[in-house]
């Protein structure tokens, strides 16, 4: 029910960038140049993104309070609500309250989604549950725009879409409020085995808490490793967030395909994505201690040669070239992107601060969704396709270096750890 529910997220967020090139068009019948409503919908795109940032610090302490179901449930009625008033509006204020509204309650699926998974699965489970459940972002963004674009290529418009939406996450809406229990208890059935070295498990008074939250924040705040994965996390969620928003406007205006036909190809980004997700999972483990670290490096170097490739393309020249290049961009970025607030929190943390760390990183990262959006608009609009995907060659290339410095600060603790031991 988590997997199916978070999926379903999907048709509530990956509708208005499959909806996009239709949405510009509309607003162009009635007054509004192609290029404002581009750069005003990126706006609409950059704000909510920062909201759906800033709600991922907020749900995480609701989830905590009043059980993770309810966040669960409470982000699909809102953004079902939030998508519905999107779908009935017909200027830019009311565009931009609804997205906004459906971006702060989106934010609420994922801690809440967390948070029962820790109530139902063994701590000896949870690297597999949640990367089964990882899986769900990425597959069900791949499904949801599949859908769309076949509605799409049936002649519904943008506000069929969205109401189609709607009613999709309103059925699992449903089916989760009537399945899904908070703890196996409710069911019947004994707890799960919590991990005995949680950092609560010894608590006993609030002011022990507080103390132990600052002793948690501080080696991460005054870790030179963490921030140079900070800075990972804005360069890889920039690129995951333009593309995600983007790839369909891009497919109409440059590549020449029709709306249907961008939405079903613009599928292949998640889709691929989710097989490097699996993909690098493996490496990393093969690779050693510096193995995810090595592997952000290759996968954001040769995302940068893609990138440059994209931005070499000739528009209208071919329809297989471009297609083929953005999904390796979600096969080489997506994997690296996984480790960030997944894997290399863990790393940091360990048993006692991985959920503080990847919040933080989670936090940072989606900070550059107003480049993805608002930045990127007004970039294509001006410059062109071409010069964006420079653009975005550029920021690839810093993060891979960035990723290098983290490869090589790695190897030096590694080097002083053996002298160490040695001595």
């Amino acid at each position: 029910m988590l997997a199916l529910g978070y999926s379903g997220y999907y048709f509530c967020r990956s509708n208005l960038s499959v909806a996009l090139p239709d949405l510009i068009h509309d607003l162009a019948q009635h007054g509004v140049t192609p290029s404002q409503a581009q750069v005003r919908l990126g706006f609409i795109a950059s704000a909510g993104t920062v909201a759906y940032a800033v709600g991922k610090f907020v749900w995480g302490s609701i989830a905590d309070l009043l059980g993770g179901r309810r966040n669960f449930l409470a982000g699909m009625a809102g953004s079902v609500l939030f998508t519905i008033v999107f779908a009935v509006s017909g200027g830019f204020p009311l565009f931009t309250l609804a997205w906004i509204g459906n971006r702060l309650f989106q934010s609420a699926g994922w801690s809440g989604l967390v948070k029962v998974a820790s109530r139902w699965f063994s701590y000896s489970t949870y690297g597999t549950v949640m990367a089964v459940l990882s899986l769900s972002f990425l597959f069900g963004d791949a499904a949801s725009r599949w859908v769309m674009g076949l509605l799409m290529a049936h002649g519904v418009g943008w506000r069929g879409v969205f109401f189609a939406g709607a009613g999709s996450l309103t059925i699992l809406l449903l089916a989760n409020l009537l399945m899904m229990k908070e703890t196996p208890q409710e069911r019947g059935l004994p707890a799960p085995e919590a991990n005995p070295l949680n950092v609560y498990a010894a608590e006993e008074h609030a002011d022990d808490e507080r103390a132990r939250l600052g002793a948690i924040l501080r080696p991460l705040l005054t870790s030179f490793p963490f921030w140079l994965v900070c800075l990972l996390s804005l360069g890889t969620t920039l690129l995951r967030e333009t593309f995600n928003f983007w790839t369909p406007t891009y497919f109409v205006q440059y590549v020449g395909l029709s709306s249907s036909d961008a939405a079903s190809r613009s599928a292949l980004f998640p889709l691929l994505g989710g097989v490097s997700v699996l993909v690098a999972g493996v490496l990393s483990d093969r690779l050693g201690l510096n193995g995810r670290n090595v592997v952000l490096v290759g996968g954001m170097g040769a995302c940068t040669v893609c990138l440059l490739m994209l931005a070499r393309t000739p528009g209208h020249a071919s329809q297989f070239v471009p297609v083929v290049l953005v999904a390796l961009v979600g096969f080489l970025l997506l994997g690296p992107y996984s480790y960030l607030a997944g894997a290399m929190s863990l790393d940091f943390g360990g048993k006692r601060g991985s959920a503080t760390a990847a919040g933080i990183i989670d936090g940072v990262g989606y900070m550059a969704g107003w480049l993805s959006g608002d930045t990127v608009a007004r970039i294509t609009v001006r410059y062109g396709w071409e010069n964006a995907f420079l653009v975005l060659a550029v920021a690839a290339l810093l993060t891979a270096l960035v990723a290098l410095v983290l490869v090589w600060h790695q190897r030096s603790r590694s080097v002083q750890a053996v002298e160490v031991a040695a001595g």
